[in-house]
């Protein structure tokens, strides 16, 4: 057993018979009364994300996640299919399972899927992806003066802002997790 002391954005916790992720905490000390921890956590099966509050010191079941490596292949229409990296072995997930990372899912994805025992629970990618730009106006030339932005779809499916240098078929580093531009990707 641990205690509100652990709490860390990203762990999975034991809450009401069902698993949680934390997303956010913040621990407060009022002028008056007893100190309490003020969260956001978001339920791994059905993505409902609450706000809970626990007395200081509450005591927690931190649930253990075995995390491997996969590779994304293709989505088959009804599920999303994964292969270990190690055994070569597939799993297939539901849009569910995957709806969190589903806007930069592009197969041959490196991706790592925290599983409870045998059941996955998270699939997480890489916070920075290296993705093409498939659609974008044509920036112009000489109204760059401000540094302005115009929106690009991504080979992905994701809408971002980039700047106006940023051209169809160039390849840009992204911010997952924030979904936005870092730079263009040069070879």
């Amino acid at each position: 057993m641990a205690s509100t002391v652990d709490f860390k954005n990203g762990l999975i916790i034991q809450h009401k018979h069902n698993l949680w992720k934390i997303i956010e905490f913040l621990h407060v000390k009022p002028g008056k009364g007893n100190a309490f921890v003020r969260s956001k956590l978001k339920n791994i099966r059905t993505g409902q994300v609450v706000d809970e509050t626990f007395r200081a010191g509450e005591k927690i079941e931190i649930i253990r996640v075995e995390a491997r490596e996969y590779t994304y292949l293709y989505n088959d229409g009804n599920s999303y299919i994964f292969m270990d990296q190690e055994t070569f072995e597939q799993i297939n997930l539901s849009e569910a399972q995957v709806n969190d990372v589903l806007e930069f899912l592009i197969e041959n994805t490196s991706t790592t899927i925290a599983f409870n025992d045998e059941d996955p629970i998270e699939v997480r990618i890489p916070q920075h992806m290296n993705i093409q730009v498939t659609e974008t106006d044509p920036g112009e030339k000489g109204n760059t003066a401000q540094g302005g932005s115009k929106r690009a779809v991504l080979a992905s499916g994701v809408s971002i802002q980039v700047p106006l240098f940023v051209q169809i078929g160039d390849t840009i580093r992204v911010d997952t997790k924030e979904k936005r531009y870092i730079e263009r990707v040069k070879y």
